[in-house]
């Protein structure tokens, strides 16, 4: 399962960003990336663990580029395209301005990569994900849209399941995040879940935490954030306030994570088909499965098995 977190504040970013992908760590993936933002726009990425993201940056990033107070880091399960350094998150619009990571799977991502191409946009990755920063980059230029602006008209034509975070060098202060079907939260950052950030409250202090809803467009910047939906109304954020320790936050209660993740497994299918299933038109999108149709359709036989417990919930 991907993991992210974003920073924006007083503290240098890339610590609190790799520390944060770190506690995400646990969810599995395949490669890991970081984008700070300090004067240019510098991406950073490695297939393999966060270890050898941070090998990389030790080997590839001057001191004076690691010296920025806003970035966004990830943690990515292949999707589309192979676990490599070029399909890692995050990923570059074509002017190399603006940077991106995305949970979840564009599922009309194929459609909207031919639009582009036909209108001169060349492509590093197989990812749906570089296609979405592409998509917005393109929307913003054909209208002189303000980026927030053509974020919103982009997610509009988006089909599928997400949570996005994207950072731009021309508005070094902001962060823009938005999701659908993929609940997230932050607490002056942005993350897929609260633990990353945990570390960094106040001793004794309990943390605010904001909820971004289904098409949600959340804008930070200079420590204030406005959250609208895709038709640029403001919307009340939903907001939980935590008083609890870490330890527990980050194994719920169970003696140990491997417990942990088998009891939530009901949980964790839910939220996979989460922007799959469409109960209006019964109809199922699994994108993510589209190269491996002929496969499928020249099975002999297909084994579904339900993982489950006695007692668990859900089942």
């Amino acid at each position: 399962m991907c993991g992210i977190v974003a920073y924006a504040g007083h503290r240098q970013a890339h610590p609190v960003i790799l520390k944060g992908l770190k506690r995400l760590e646990y969810r599995g993936y395949d490669s890991a990336g970081i984008a700070l933002l300090n004067g240019s726009l510098q991406v950073y990425k490695k297939k393999g663990k966060v270890e050898e993201l941070e090998k990389h940056l030790a080997e590839a990033a001057t001191p004076a580029n690691l010296k920025s107070h806003i970035g966004i880091g990830h943690t990515r399960w292949a999707t589309h395209g192979e676990p490599n350094d070029v399909n890692a998150h995050p990923h570059y619009s074509q002017d190399g301005k603006l940077a991106i990571i995305h949970n979840g799977i564009i599922e009309n991502y194929d459609a909207l990569k031919k639009e582009l191409i036909l209108n001169g946009h060349t492509f590093k990755s197989e990812t749906d994900t570089e296609v979405l920063i592409h998509f917005i980059e393109y929307i913003r230029q054909q209208d002189d849209y303000s980026l927030e602006e053509a974020v919103r008209i982009a997610l509009k034509r988006v089909i599928g399941a997400y949570a996005i975070v994207i950072i731009s060098a021309d508005e070094p202060d902001m962060l823009i995040a938005a999701a659908r079907e993929v609940r997230w939260c932050w607490a002056w950052a942005k993350m897929s879940s609260f633990w990353p950030l945990m570390p960094h409250r106040s001793s004794n202090t309990p943390m605010k935490w904001w909820y971004l809803n289904d098409d949600e467009v959340c804008v930070i910047r200079n420590h204030t954030f406005v959250i609208k939906d895709l038709n640029d109304v403001p919307t009340n954020p939903h907001i939980q306030t935590l008083d609890i320790e870490l330890e527990a936050i980050e194994k719920g209660g169970f003696d140990s994570f491997m417990l942990k993740e088998i009891y939530e497994q009901p949980k964790s299918i839910s939220d996979c088909m989460r922007g799959r299933l469409n109960a209006d038109t019964h109809t199922i999108m699994l994108g993510g499965l589209q190269e491996y149709t002929e496969h499928l359709v020249q099975a002999n036989r297909i084994i579904i098995m339900p993982v489950a417990l006695p007692g668990m919930p859900g089942w």
